[in-house]
Order: C-alpha cells, then structure tokens, then sequence
C-alpha cells in the first residue's frame, strides 16, 4: 500500500504553494504535489516577493527553500508566516544555524532536498493538521540549542540596539534601516557591531534568532 492509499480521506484538499529558485527541484516538487489527490497545488515561484503577490489561500502549507534571491534565510520563513500560511522547509543546508533558525522564525518543519517524494508528503498533511513534522535529528539540535540557550548569560540590549535589530532581522538593508530611524549607515553598522559583540551571532539568520528571544519579532 503506498502512502496516498494508507491517508484518511479529507473533506477538501491541502492548499500548498511552493517557493523554489532551482527549476528542476521546483518542477519535481510540484509534480509530487499535483499527483497527490487530498493536495491542491496553487502558487508556484522562486522568490518570496513573486509569491506574495499570487494568490494564494492563507492557512496554506508553503513548501519552502532557504537559499532564494531577496528575501532568505530565516527572514523568509518570518516573512511568509506573516501572510498566514504553514511554513515547511525543504533545503539543501540543513545544518544546525539553517534549522535552528527557520524552526525559530516560526518554521512548522524542515526536511533535506535528499528526502523522497513520500515523505514530503508525510511532511505537509501532519503540518495541514497543526502539527510540527521535526526528525529525530532535528529534534536533538532543537533541544540541545534551548538548553544552551538557558544555560548562558542574558543578553542585554539599549533600546536602539533593539530597534536596529529588529529591522535588520525583519530584513531591512542597512541604508534602510539608517532612514527609517533617522541616523547614518555608518551608524547603524556601529549598533550592528555591537550586537554582535553582544550576541556572539554573525549572519543574519542569527539575529532573526535573537530577535524572536527577545521578543522583538512578532
């Protein structure tokens, strides 16, 4: 029996969208998707900002890369939350900065490019019922970083600090950062050093990370 003959029947289908730059995986993808019969496949594009303006059913399931032109990362998972759909990542980087990351931006699970075309299925009907779909090793990495996280100091940020963090998590560029609060870029690249000095994170999906800890991201 394979896996659409062992799923319940559902009274309407899954809404999915998928967000993926390479054209080969994005076809497979979405040829795994229209065969399932409890799936209706609807925004396919290779980016968020292509995405956002389809029309896609909020509370859907997006299928979603990590490495995509614009918006990326952690900051992408964030961003495509924030229209209302269900977040699973599908990337070929999956190591513990790339997890960690877009599980905390609110990702819903997070799968390898290496996985079969069952369980990404698997993946999105457990996702469409409210659940998190998390590996046995992905788990790990989830636990051991929550527990690393409470062992350390707390970290303490100046109010501008916050506000530079927030917007560069939120994905704005320096230069737009330095407008929006009425300061240089040069500025803003000083209060970037210092989060960082503060932090211990380089890259930005680090700062979505802190962000979100710090409640500064909702």
């Amino acid at each position: 029996m394979n896996a659409d003959e062992q799923q319940p029947k559902r009274s309407t289908p899954i809404n999915v969208g998928v967000i993926e730059d390479h054209p080969l995986y994005r076809d497979a993808v979405a040829r795994v998707l229209t065969e399932a019969p409890d799936i209706a496949l609807g925004a396919v594009a290779d980016s968020v900002a292509r995405f956002a303006v389809q029309e896609q059913p909020p509370g859907s399931v997006v299928v979603l890369d990590l490495k995509l032109r614009g918006v990326q990362d952690a900051a992408a998972v964030l961003e495509v939350g924030q229209m209302g759909h269900k977040v699973l990542v599908v990337s070929a980087h999956a190591e513990q900065p790339e997890v960690l990351g877009a599980m905390q931006a609110g990702a819903k699970g997070f799968l390898s490019k290496d996985v079969d075309g069952d369980e990404l299925l698997r993946a999105i009907r457990t996702i469409a019922d409210d659940n998190a779909y998390v590996s046995p090793t992905l788990a790990g990495m989830i636990i051991q970083d929550s527990e690393d996280r409470h062992a350390g100091p707390k970290i303490v940020l100046s109010e501008r600090e916050k506000q530079v963090l927030r917007l560069v998590a939120a994905g704005e560029r320096d230069v737009d950062v330095a407008e929006i609060l009425n300061i240089s870029v040069r500025t803003v690249r000083s209060y970037l050093d210092r989060i960082r000095d503060k932090t211990g994170e380089r890259r930005r999906a680090g700062f979505v990370r802190v962000a979100i800890r710090e409640g500064l991201l909702r």
